[in-house]
């Protein structure tokens, strides 16, 4: 495994549609590899394969200690909406309110090319629209409601002078 550098939103490969994968062989198997060894790095909970540079429709999440491999996801069913903050290891410095749907259903299929289906709820639907979204070409600040900014909890009476 090897960590991969991760793109930023001024990058115009992340405006890119991704390219469906159609080997399932030894090099998806590094990238996949290679995303999970970043995204831990980076302490995040999704990354798409755009994000460190190739143009192929692979994610990967890890949610509530699950650890998922989606290659060619699409979502085929997306029902009620939550409201959250979100954010993006491609995207410093901010975060904002989206809203998302509360439940999906995927289909992928797996590194070795065997089809799958997932619905998620709460955090894990985001995550995953989150991260197909990345395939199409599009960031959460396409779709952030307001951005987030977190209160200062000491309001300044600690800082030294």
């Amino acid at each position: 495994m090897a960590l991969r550098n991760i793109i930023y939103s001024d990058n115009e490969l992340l405006r890119k549609i991704s390219k469906p994968v159609v080997e399932y062989n030894e090099r998806l198997w590094q990238l996949l590899d290679d995303m999970k060894e970043t995204m831990i790095k980076g302490d995040g909970v999704g990354l798409a394969a755009p994000q460190v540079g190739v143009l192929k429709r692979v994610v990967i999440v890890d949610v509530n200690n699950m650890f998922l491999e989606l290659v060619n996801p699409e979502i085929i069913k997306a029902e009620g909406n939550q409201y959250n903050v979100e954010g993006c290891l491609s995207v410093k410095g901010i975060s904002g309110y989206c809203n998302r749907p509360l439940n999906v259903t995927v289909k992928a299929f797996d590194r070795f090319g065997k089809p799958f289906m997932i619905s998620g709820t709460d955090l894990l639907a985001v995550c995953l629209c989150h991260e197909i979204d990345h395939l199409n070409g599009k960031l959460f600040t396409d779709i952030m409601v307001e951005e987030y900014k977190p209160k200062n909890k000491n309001n300044n009476q600690n800082s030294k002078k």
